[in-house]
């Protein structure tokens, strides 16, 4: 028997490309919520700016998913890219000179709108340089990729960030995508052009349409999974985003240094959750993907419970293993709920269908991060984690009969 090929060369690319690109971004995503919390101390405001910031990329996934089915994907990649650049380049420049949360607000807004263009792109190319058998193993090395960014990106941006503050770190994520854009332009991924006619509002228009006909009226299980998810993102992804910096910065009151390295075990938990994925394979059964979503749930119980009974130096241990878990199931999850839609999804469709799934699974993410600004600035920060536990549960068993009814 013939063996089959795993990964060409194309697709050896796009992974060093993401691994360069997500490192930038993932110092980013450590430092620049840092640096406005040390700033200004508020929980309610860092709840307040990254609800206000996560916003594009909700609205521009779908636009994504529509630009990458009818754009070189590679071309898409190298231009977001050099577009991060020039936008980190811009604000090391405004920094000190103009007022900070404004200024923050606006690179904020401006990077998850890159960012929430980009992963469409990414996600629709992997059909097309993997083969349809490795579409599991495929995104289990992209989410490998995007662990491993941000397993050594908030390690180093907290050693960069308690030797100088925050310069380096935008020096470094400038050259990160920089050198990933040059790196993308030797991608050759297979495209064919499209020429649907009038105007790119109605082509948007339509795209949108089909896409969210194809998730609720043609295969209506993924459009009922994709709102359940959407409500555990509203109950536990966002409590996750606020409540770490608050919980580790100032009420367990650790160093830059030591909050990297937490932030390090939560990507190290994503990174072996993908080789988990990889190792599995067709071994994960997505009927039963509900138990991953209840152990994300009951894995954050220990570290409320930790707050309020043990010592600072027990309770940091606890936040960070509870972490590592959380991130290898729910890992495990969105590499199973990736391959299953890239499976079952037309070509013409899937990167509008990828792009809609991320957009509606997370647009509960900024009411829930405004929602836990206030929560932590008004309650004790066990009480707050205890019960994002216990309704991410609910959540979790709600959703059993939708995965079983998969196929």
């Amino acid at each position: 028997m013939q063996k089959t090929k795993r990964f060409g060369k194309d697709f050896i690319l796009v992974i060093i490309g993401q691994i360069i690109s997500l490192f930038g971004n993932a110092v980013l995503r450590f430092a620049l919520p840092l640096y406005l919390f040390d700033q200004t101390g508020s929980p309610t405001l860092l709840g307040l700016v990254s609800a206000g910031s996560f916003l594009p990329m909700v609205v521009l996934s779908p636009v994504g998913g529509i630009v990458a089915d009818r754009v070189n994907k590679r071309n898409i990649m190298v231009v977001l890219d050099f577009s991060a650049a020039a936008l980190i380049a811009l604000f090391a420049l405004a920094l000190g000179r103009m007022p900070l949360v404004p200024l923050l607000m606006a690179v904020l807004l401006l990077l998850y709108g890159i960012q929430g263009a980009y992963q469409p792109a990414v996600q629709a190319s992997i059909p097309l340089l993997a083969a349809p058998e490795q579409l599991m193993p495929a995104n289990a090395a992209v989410n490998m990729v995007s662990s491993l960014a941000s397993l050594v990106g908030p390690v180093l941006g907290g050693v960069l960030y308690s030797w100088n503050g925050l310069r380096p770190i935008l020096y470094v994520s400038c050259a990160c995508f920089v050198f990933s854009a040059v790196m993308e332009t030797f991608i050759r991924i297979p495209h064919a052009s499209r020429g649907d006619g009038g105007s790119i509002w109605r082509v948007a228009q339509k795209d949108m349409a089909r896409s969210l006909r194809y998730i609720f009226r043609e295969k209506p299980v993924v459009g009922r999974i994709i709102l359940l998810v959407c409500a555990f993102n509203l109950f536990m992804s966002s409590m996750l985003i606020i409540g770490l910096p608050v919980i580790l910065r100032q009420t367990l009151a650790v160093d830059t240094l030591r909050y990297g390295l937490s932030q390090g075990a939560l990507a190290a938990g994503g990174l072996a959750g993908g080789i988990l994925a990889g190792v599995l394979g067709e071994r994960l059964d997505i009927r039963r993907a509900h138990f991953l979503l209840l152990g994300c749930a009951l894995g954050i119980l220990p570290m409320g419970l930790s707050l309020a009974l043990a010592p600072a130096s027990a309770g940091y241990v606890v936040v960070a293993v509870c972490s590592f878990m959380l991130m290898v199931l729910s890992t495990l999850f969105s590499v199973q709920m990736m391959a299953f839609v890239q499976s079952q999804t037309p070509g013409e469709l899937v990167g509008k269908v990828i792009s809609c799934l991320l957009a509606l699974s997370m647009c509960a993410q900024p009411i829930g991060q405004a929602m836990y600004g206030v929560l932590f600035e008004q309650c004790p920060a066990w009480l707050v984690v205890c019960g994002a536990s216990g309704v991410s549960a609910l959540v979790a068993l709600a959703s059993r009969a939708a995965f079983r009814s998969l196929r």
